[in-house]
């Protein structure tokens, strides 16, 4: 199995690359992983311009002797390039498994919209580099090359799922990025941001006419809080409750997903 690597957001630790390499070799023997040349390179905070890092998911998502792409790292930027790779997917793209999470959901997200492929969250390369990151990519890998069912997100009960970063599900509401979610359970964590702005992003799920129709919430990781002045005084799972309410749909409790060690793997759709 041959497993394209790249990075269509913010530039890259290039550390992660030799440690997933012999990781693989020794854990996961049968797969090659292939890493564009793209991946060490910068532009300001980006992992190469926009029309680099669009022109490197393109090649290796139309090359047919790639069997999926694993996203580098997160970070910030691949929103700006799907206006350029969306068009230009052909068919061998339709036939790949597309694995990240974080920004990487705007791609996943547009994917899933069109049924272009097999978008997954999960843990992307650069989680390597996380206490015990190895049994962290382990997940991704074993679904990817093996079909292991061991990473996959425990609550998962055969119905459609889909799974996003909260701020980057907010900025594709409203877009023609968002997929139709009807009748799907829909998973969200959150990074780095304070209970406040959590709520205004909830409050905008809540509301979405593009949201209308999911058959309920869960939450994931909300890790790196930052503090909240004066304190927030309401728990995150209180706050799910209550939006989930105003949506009509039920809240149905915590997920193992986000950016920890502990991420599992969520394909979108049924699994």
């Amino acid at each position: 199995m041959r497993i394209g690597v790249l990075a269509a957001s913010s530039r890259t630790n290039p550390a992660a690359i030799a440690k997933i390499t012999a990781y693989a070799a020794s854990a996961f023997p049968e797969v090659e992983l292939v890493f564009h040349p793209q991946c060490l390179e910068t532009d300001g905070h980006f992992a190469g311009s926009d029309f680099r890092r669009a022109g490197a998911f393109l090649e290796y998502a139309n090359d047919p002797a790639f069997d999926a792409l694993w996203f580098l790292r997160g970070g910030y930027g691949a929103n700006r390039i799907l206006a350029m790779v969306m068009p230009e997917l052909g068919r061998a793209a339709r036939h790949k498994a597309y694995l990240g999470y974080s920004d990487v959901g705007f791609l996943l997200g547009a994917l899933y919209a069109r049924r272009i492929g097999r978008p997954v969250h999960g843990p992307m390369v650069s989680d390597v580099n996380r206490h015990d990151g190895e049994a962290t990519v382990a997940r991704s890998l074993g679904w990817m090359v093996r079909g292991d069912r061991a990473g996959l997100e425990p609550g998962l009960d055969g119905r459609p799922s889909a799974a996003f970063n909260l701020s980057i599900l907010t900025s594709l509401i409203g877009t023609p990025w968002l997929p139709d979610l009807t009748d799907h359970v829909l998973i969200v964590e959150e990074v780095s941001e304070p209970m406040y702005a959590i709520d205004r992003m909830l409050f905008k799920v809540a509301n979405a006419t593009q949201l209308k129709g999911i058959a309920g919430l869960r939450l994931g990781a909300v890790t790196a809080v930052q503090e909240n002045d004066p304190p927030w005084g309401e728990t995150l799972d209180y706050m799910m409750v209550r939006w989930s309410r105003d949506m009509g749909v039920p809240y149905l409790g915590r997920a193992e997903i986000g950016h920890t060690q502990a991420n599992r793997v969520v394909p979108f759709g049924v699994v």
